[in-house]
């Protein structure tokens, strides 16, 4: 059912699993009746795995109702009874991703040091992989480093990159990218841009306009803002990204660094709280260990 993509999810939730899984099955283990006690305790394991206060007392809930619906009285038997309802909720709304067969531009925004730059190189790799031509924008032209780092990412994936001088406007960038993607028939333009949060009248303002040079000047292409956020800060991610949200809309999530962290309970809260669909998920250090996400086989790694 599941193959080298499923065992590498496996081993980058493996300390997620012991933080969750492993506590509720040991608790289960010496439960003798479904009381208060024993939903009290799996709240606390939902908690301390950085799944939130709120998208916890909503899968206790949903798990309350299940047990009732279900006529569950033994505890050995909430386990199976649990996963199915965060399965579901990670499930929830969520619409199966068409293949795009245009033009595509992912705008990629996040904070220094959530993995931004690695992740779009990761991205870039493994779209040419999938036979796209992919090129690289470094519209990140104020952050120390952030282009040559990107040149490296586009060196290691095998892609060429549009970049302009540090500090130069981002939003030229661009468009010298988008007439580049033209005249080269690019699939795919990658675009590196900033994550100044702690001035967000800068960062709309420049969002704003590189959004408006896609549509200006790329018409037909379908354009897309992913944020890249660091698991291993857990319900701090899920803050950032509310502070994102009110700057410019999201269409989806890059999560990093799950398999450094036993907070990727964060995963659910992400989807629960915010309503914005994981899109890519960060499981370890090689240039192919960002996943697409897929909430069923995320589930079943991480049962």
């Amino acid at each position: 059912m599941f193959g080298k993509f499923f065992d590498n999810l496996k081993s980058g939730l493996s300390k997620t699993k012991d933080a969750l899984t492993d506590k509720i099955n040991e608790a289960l283990k010496i439960a003798i009746t479904i009381d208060e006690d024993l939903y009290e305790e799996l709240e606390e394991i939902l908690i301390m795995s950085d799944i939130g206060m709120d998208t916890t007392i909503e899968i206790i809930d949903r798990l309350k109702a299940k047990i009732r619906k279900e006529k569950i009285n033994e505890p050995s038997e909430v386990y199976p009874a649990l996963k199915a309802v965060i399965k579901e909720m990670l499930l929830d709304g969520v619409k199966e991703k068409e293949k795009s067969t245009g033009k595509e531009v992912l705008l990629i925004i996040g904070v220094n040091g959530v993995g931004k730059t690695t992740s779009i190189g990761k991205l870039a790799a493994k779209n040419k992989a999938e036979g796209k031509k992919v090129l690289l924008a470094a519209a990140d032209t104020f952050r120390a480093g952030a282009i040559d780092q990107l040149v490296v990412w586009s060196e290691r994936a095998g892609v060429d990159i549009v970049k302009h001088q540090e500090g130069s406007d981002p939003a030229a960038v661009v468009f010298d990218a988008i007439t580049a993607s033209k005249s080269r028939n690019i699939d795919l333009l990658i675009c590196d841009t900033a994550g100044r949060l702690h001035n967000k009248k800068n960062l709309m303002d420049e969002l704003g306009k590189i959004g408006r040079i896609v549509e200006r000047e790329y018409e037909g292409s379908s354009k897309e803002t992913l944020l890249v956020l660091d698991a291993t800060t857990g319900q701090n991610a899920v803050i950032q990204a509310k502070q994102f949200m009110e700057v410019c809309p999201i269409d989806g999530i890059i999560l990093t660094k799950l398999d450094g962290t036993a907070k990727g309970g964060v995963v659910i809260s992400i989807k629960n709280s915010l309503n914005i669909p994981v899109k890519y998920i960060g499981v370890g250090e090689g240039i192919d260990d960002l996943q697409e996400f897929d909430a069923e086989s995320f589930a079943e790694a991480l049962f």
